[in-house]
């Protein structure tokens, strides 16, 4: 069985939000994708506020879209591009199976 689809996750700074809807409506117009806060647990606390070294969570929104497998490439290209630096954790797994139900 050979993927065609992905599932890519990523977890972005609050403050890159609106940047990144942008961005993702520009390039993943096709499918669409979702957005949600979530709370990133990490050991690094680079660049965390005092807060967040005390709670040991720090803020985050998480995108999340399916990428047919020939558009994966420029994807994380063009994210590459536009966010170099600026400390975006991303993944990528295949998807064995989606639908609606």
């Amino acid at each position: 069985m050979s993927c065609k689809e992905y599932l890519v996750t990523l977890n972005i700074p609050p403050s890159l939000e609106e940047m990144m809807v942008d961005s993702l409506l520009m390039l993943e117009a096709e499918h669409g994708f979702s957005s949600f806060p979530v709370n990133a647990h990490h050991y690094d606390n680079k660049g965390l506020s005092l807060a967040e070294q005390v709670t040991g969570r720090q803020k985050r929104i998480r995108f999340q879209m399916y990428v047919p497998v020939e558009k994966l490439p420029a994807l994380l290209e063009q994210l590459r591009q536009e966010f170099s630096g600026s400390g975006i954790q991303y993944w990528v797994l295949p998807v064995i199976e989606n639908g609606v139900i």
